[in-house]
Order: C-alpha cells, then sequence, then structure tokens
C-alpha cells in the first residue's frame, strides 16, 4: 500500500465532508493509505501570494516541512491548496535564494524546507499509483447511464509550467478518469472557463453571472452532472443554483457533485456512508440513473 500525508485544508473539512469521506473511502480501497498529520495550517491561497509571495511561501512550506519530517509525500483534494502547495515546492526546489529566505522564516516555527518531497493531486495519485486499469478493475457498479460535464477548475493547471499537471488548453486526466468509471464526458460550452467564484463577496453580481453560464452550458449538453474537484467551484456551482433562482428566476437544478463521490460510488461504497445530504442541488437523479 502507497502511503501520503493528506492535506486537507481549510474549506473542506469546514464546510464539505461529503468530499473528504468519498475520497478517503475510494482510496483506501484502491490501496492508497492516507497519513493525518498533526499541526497541519492553511496552504496560503493563490491570492495571498500577491500580497507578499516570500510569506505566503513559507506557510506552504511549513506545511511540505511536515510531511518531509514524516517521510512522506503529500496529497491534496482540493485544487487551490494543490496549486498553493505545489507551486512552493517547485518554486523552493529550484531557487536557491528564495529558499534560503523562506527559510529564515521558517527558521522561527523549527522548520526547514528540504525539498525531497513531492505534492500531488489526488488524480495524479490515481493516475500514477493506482492506474486506469487497476481502477476499471475494481468497478463494482459502472457509471454506463451517465453524461458528465467535467469541471477542473482553474488552480489545477496553471501555472502549468509549475504545476505540471496537464495541459491547459486540452486537458484529458480528468475526463480520462470519469469516463474509466463507465460514464461519458462531453464536451460543453466554455468547458475551461472559470466559476467565478474568487470574485464572491468583491463582485457578487459578476460572480453568479458567470456561475450561471457554467450551468446553463452544462444544461444545454444534456448533462446529467457536473463534476467538481475544487470545493470552491463546487460551492459557487452548488449554492449558486439557490441563488440562481432567486436572482434570475431560473431553476436547473444540475446535480454538483465531486468526482470523489462518483468514483466511491462506483467502487461500490454505499450512499449512506457519503453524507450526500450536503448537496444543495439533490442528487436523486444521478443516483437513480447509476442504480
Amino acid at each position: 500500500m502507497t502511503s501520503y500525508a493528506l492535506f486537507l485544508g481549510c474549506t473542506i473539512p469546514a464546510r464539505q465532508p461529503q468530499y473528504e469521506l468519498s475520497a478517503r473511502k475510494a482510496l483506501t480501497k484502491l490501496g492508497i493509505e492516507l497519513i493525518d498529520l498533526e499541526n497541519m495550517t492553511c496552504c496560503a491561497p493563490p491570492p495571498l501570494q500577491s500580497i507578499d509571495l516570500e510569506t505566503s511561501l513559507a506557510v506552504a512550506a511549513y506545511n511540505i516541512c511536515l510531511a518531509e519530517e514524516a517521510d512522506l509525500n503529500m496529497i491534496t483534494l482540493c485544487t487551490g491548496c494543490f496549486e498553493s502547495l505545489a507551486m512552493a515546492n517547485r518554486l523552493l526546489k529550484e531557487k536557491p535564494e528564495l529558499k534560503e529566505r523562506v527559510n529564515k522564516i521558517l527558521a522561527n516555527a523549527g522548520k526547514e524546507f528540504k525539498g525531497n518531497k513531492e505534492v500531488r493531486h489526488y488524480l495524479q495519485v490515481l493516475m500514477n499509483d493506482v492506474g486506469i486499469n487497476s481502477i476499471k478493475q475494481n468497478i463494482i457498479k459502472p457509471l454506463n447511464n451517465l453524461k458528465v460535464a467535467a469541471f477542473s477548475g482553474c488552480h489545477l493547471l496553471r501555472p502549468s509550467a509549475l504545476l505540471r499537471f496537464d495541459d491547459p488548453e486540452r486537458p484529458r486526466i480528468f475526463d480520462t478518469l470519469i469516463e474509466a468509471l463507465g460514464a461519458k464526458s462531453i464536451w460543453y460550452k466554455n468547458k475551461l472557463r472559470c466559476c467565478g467564484g474568487l470574485l464572491r463577496g468583491y463582485a457578487d453580481d459578476v460572480a453568479l453571472a458567470i456561475a450561471r453560464d457554467k450551468i446553463v452550458n452544462a444544461h444545454n449538453a444534456s448533462a446529467d452532472c457536473i463534476s467538481t474537484l475544487c470545493p470552491f467551484c463546487f460551492l459557487t456551482l452548488d449554492l449558486g443554483q439557490v441563488l440562481i433562482k432567486t436572482t434570475y428566476k431560473e431553476e436547473y437544478n444540475m446535480p454538483i457533485i465531486h468526482y470523489a463521490e462518483l468514483l466511491s460510488l462506483s467502487l461500490g461504497v454505499e450512499p449512506k456512508e457519503l453524507a450526500l445530504d450536503f448537496h444543495k442541488v439533490k442528487i436523486d437523479k444521478v443516483m437513480e440513473k447509476i442504480g
């Protein structure tokens, strides 16, 4: 069994227990052991990098130091956390002078970034450690009747030179993993466009208009659901439909489902084990198609 230090971040444990539950159950079934480390803190998300780069890198690197001390590579579920941690890891490995300055900050907390571990998103672990064939062999309940609109969000793919996750213009990893479950990953208009989530609290009307565009395009493509990887994308599109109903007087009832939930269901995890009631838009239609 391959072991990883699990980085949960802030939003998932606070607001989306169904994401954590499904990821833990699915990865465990596929032979990935998740180790919880004490004293993990915030990842210092992307907006903080524009305020003070070295401080934000030090906060991110503090978490990586914990994984280094445990002699474990790190796995993330949140794409924003992945961007922060993977970018910090890459920058500090490639820029010795920056690493030295950040380590001076870390020394105040008794830590030193060494740069001997990797930060991986859980899709990378599924692709590279588990493998598509192994996933297919473990499927108990194929999602053959499901048309899924994949939405990877922004932070998984960019900055591509540092994250090196997938082709930022024509990504295929997420689609491939959806289709490994037996579902069809469909094309829809503006598939890679932002959900608008980071504008919430600053320009709510613009954020909601962008989210509505994503929902409408998936609806027009006859998607049964939108599958997300990012907890902010999930919130924006799931809770956002409540706001779309009151603001635009439109109701789409488009289920928003984390890929980890689809994966768990296809691996035979019982729905009652996955806290699916945390979805604002009920996923009954999807569950009926899954059977």
